[in-house]
């Protein structure tokens, strides 16, 4: 076997030549006491034909079967920490580590033009037993290494590209088809621009696909526009400038997130509108602002705690070989109706 061959055999080719999962695959490398010693003995006679050639980190989890985990973010530790949905994702994950008195190694990128460190800083090391990975594009082809690498690992969201990745995640498409219901069925609205997150992200694309669904599927004449934002209040400002200056009988906003959400109600307010007598609003996830403004932003409830505890959780059964493989997990999600879409909850 040559040794263009070997470097291209993955964890998954070991496990489907064995018939059993990634995860138990790596455990019996790490030479882990939950996995049999027949089934160690295949998974290894099945590596050595194959010309499987572990990793470093695979080499590190073997050698040091630590009590840490770690949760790579491909993203700068400003935007990471500065944001709310990380910080309620971090908070999940921290709960269910604390209570398998393991250690969290938090890994982000130092800048934007670095956007391998936070994988490679994780890959390299001896210090983590399995990884979750938050935010990554659809186009970033390091979780693909991540998936593939002698790792237990975790993704959260929807990766279209990896179905036998294990990940966790809401119905984004459901979600914010949801939302879009409620302003086109409870409320008559027909004229609606869409604000996305960048479209190089599946949860992006995943609401913008279940805003377009919905209209589409409403049996009414309805018209959008769309505007793509970056998730940040800056870009959603901007955004609701450019549809409000193209679509002059425009009805309502849905944001892709609340940040953006709150920078169109500035926008909308700055021409003397008012919200939802003239221009209705909705946004996504409630993790704050969405409940301080006035009046308060309609949302879809990402429950964004539970995702990092049940993310947190599957990686702990994964590293006891007690996960199912694949697995995508998938956690309900509720509307929060508010004043700022012209509902009256009472």
């Amino acid at each position: 076997m040559t040794a263009a061959r070997r470097t291209s055999v993955t964890l998954k080719d070991v496990a489907t030549a064995v018939g059993i999962s990634q995860s138990a695959v790596s455990m019996a490398l790490s030479d882990h006491p939950r996995i049999s010693e027949s089934t160690k003995e295949a998974v290894r006679a099945a590596a050595a034909r194959l010309g499987y050639v572990p990793n470093s980190a695979g080499r590190a989890l073997r050698a040091c079967r630590s009590t840490s985990i770690a949760m790579v973010v491909p993203q700068t530790g400003q935007h990471v920490f500065g944001h709310p949905y990380f910080m309620h994702l971090l908070v999940g994950v921290t709960a269910e580590a604390n209570a398998r008195d393991a250690a969290l190694m938090v890994s982000t990128n130092p800048d934007e033009t670095h956007g391998v460190a936070a994988y490679e800083r994780v890959l390299r090391s001896q210090a983590a037993s399995g990884a979750i990975v938050a935010s990554a594009a659809i186009s970033d082809p390091n979780v693909n290494r991540m998936v593939e690498a002698a790792l237990p690992v975790v993704l959260i969201g929807r990766f279209v590209h990896l179905p036998h990745a294990v990940s966790v995640g809401i119905d984004e498409i459901a979600g914010a088809a949801a939302i879009t219901r409620h302003l086109v069925e409870d409320h008559g609205l027909t004229r609606i621009a869409h604000i996305s997150g960048p479209l190089n992200h599946q949860t992006a694309v995943d609401r913008y696909e279940g805003f377009r669904g919905a209209l589409a599927e409403s049996g009414r004449p309805c018209t959008h526009t769309l505007a793509v934002g970056d998730f940040s209040e800056e870009s959603g400002r901007a955004a609701a400038r450019e549809v409000l200056d193209s679509m002059t009988d425009l009805q309502a906003i849905f944001a892709a997130n609340d940040e953006m959400a709150y920078g169109a109600m500035l926008e909308i307010r700055s021409r003397g509108l008012r919200i939802p007598e003239d221009i209705a609003l909705a946004g996504y996830d409630d993790f704050g602002v969405s409940r301080l403004t006035t009046p308060g932003i309609t949302t879809v409830h990402v429950p964004a705690e539970a995702l990092g505890r049940k993310a947190a959780a599957v990686l702990f059964d994964l590293l006891d070989g007690t996960a199912p493989d694949p697995v995508h997990t998938v956690l309900p999600f509720d509307l929060a109706i508010r004043e700022s879409c012209g509902a009256h909850p009472g």
